[in-house]
């Protein structure tokens, strides 16, 4: 099968009216937002041309999307969810806020892991959450230690405290590990705090490496998860996803506002029921050219621009480049937009350790990949 990342052109995407597409002049190539270059996977085209036909185009009801999601996880990860486990939610992002409010109040403190996604910091503090930052280690892996301390000192008031994780991280395409998460269980079990973490990219990680389900781990009974096909199969213009509390949470999530139930969209949850039933195939193809993405963006960048530091993402198809070395402000993407006509998306945004970072969106066609690095070279000549 054709990778989809090389079934559209150029002419093509500047057809599209979302916001990745309309958000610049058109001489600027966007690889920026998280959407995909690429055409929605046949099954979910089918469900969707389907239901718009039908005129199905009301209030969402039921548990077509969480029995969906629940073949998924056991398919592919070996992880067993029931439905009496979840809430629909209208997107992961507005999933977090709500399961927030559920287990921390106004003032409560809220730990996250910079540099992390921006929209972590604008939901927290408009919530009136205090954002506790314990940073990524300079492998951009997890630090239990300071996590350890970090938890300590937010509990010490007697406040709630709630840890808001990425998993896998955006980002650094981090995909954290076994050892990694059992640390944060045994961590968060000992000090009271409650885990909240976002799996948007879950079904995003690339061969050799292994995505872990938090809930699916011992320890984790008084946890929640959040995920979605959006990021996968580039649906987050048809909005839903999937809250998720573990064992001992569940009475918790049963107090969640029946309304949040009426904010997804019914052709979200169609489509994306769709791609986790049947989009299986298309999301092997798509990330076979992800992990040919990522590695030719390391050899374009070697050759053009071997100042840049690049790690393999593990996951996502994210891209996190450490630009300090050529010189630049601390906004790099600023150099790139306004003398290469790239738009990438600044590193300071995503908190402590993006000062003279970007992050670029690979999931683009190999040709538009290589004109935005030869582009970006010439930016800094």
């Amino acid at each position: 099968m054709t990778s989809p990342l090389q079934r559209l052109s150029l002419d093509d995407l500047r057809r599209r009216t979302s916001e990745k597409w309309r958000r610049y002049p058109s001489d600027v190539l966007p690889l920026w937002v998280a959407e995909m270059d690429v055409p929605l996977a046949e099954p979910v085209v089918r469900a969707l041309t389907e239901a718009i036909a039908l005129g199905d185009t009301g209030y969402p009801t039921g548990t077509t999307y969480a029995d969906a999601l629940a073949g998924f996880a056991r398919d592919r990860w070996g992880w067993t969810l029931e439905s009496a486990q979840t809430r629909l939610v209208p997107d992961v992002m507005m999933g977090i806020v709500e399961v927030l409010r559920l287990v921390t109040g106004h003032g409560d403190a809220v730990v996250i892991n910079p540099p992390v996604y921006p929209p972590f910091y604008q939901f927290l503090t408009s919530m009136g959450r205090r954002v506790v930052e314990v940073p990524l280690d300079d492998r951009h892996r997890l630090d239990p230690d300071a996590l350890d301390r970090a938890f300590e000192r937010a509990v010490a008031g007697g406040r709630r405290v709630a840890y808001l994780l990425c998993s896998p991280h955006n980002p650094t395409g981090t995909v954290h590990t076994r050892e990694e998460l059992s640390a944060v269980a045994d961590l968060t079990e000992r000090h009271g705090v409650r885990v909240v973490v976002d799996e948007i990219h879950a079904p995003l990680v690339y061969a050799g490496k292994t995505f872990l389900p938090y809930l699916s781990l011992p320890g984790t009974g008084r946890g929640f998860s959040l995920l979605s096909a959006s990021k996968a199969w580039n649906l987050a213009g048809v909005k839903a996803a999937v809250a998720v509390a573990g064992a001992d949470a569940v009475a918790d999530l049963d107090r969640m506002p029946p309304e949040v139930g009426d904010g997804p969209s019914h052709l979200g949850v169609i489509g994306h029921s769709a791609a986790l039933r049947a989009g299986g195939p298309w999301l092997d193809s798509l990330l076979a050219g992800l992990d040919g993405n990522r590695r030719l963006l390391g050899e374009l960048l070697a050759d053009q621009l071997p100042q840049v530091r690049y790690r393999l993402p593990e996951g996502t198809y994210l891209a996190w480049l450490d630009c300090r070395a050529l010189g630049l402000p601390d906004d790099p993407a600023r150099v790139f937009l306004e003398r290469g006509r790239v738009a990438l998306l600044p590193g300071p945004d995503f908190g402590p350790g993006g000062e003279g970072h970007v992050r670029l969106n690979l999931a683009t066609s190999p040709d538009l990949l290589a004109e935005a690095v030869r582009r970006m070279a010439a930016a800094v000549r």
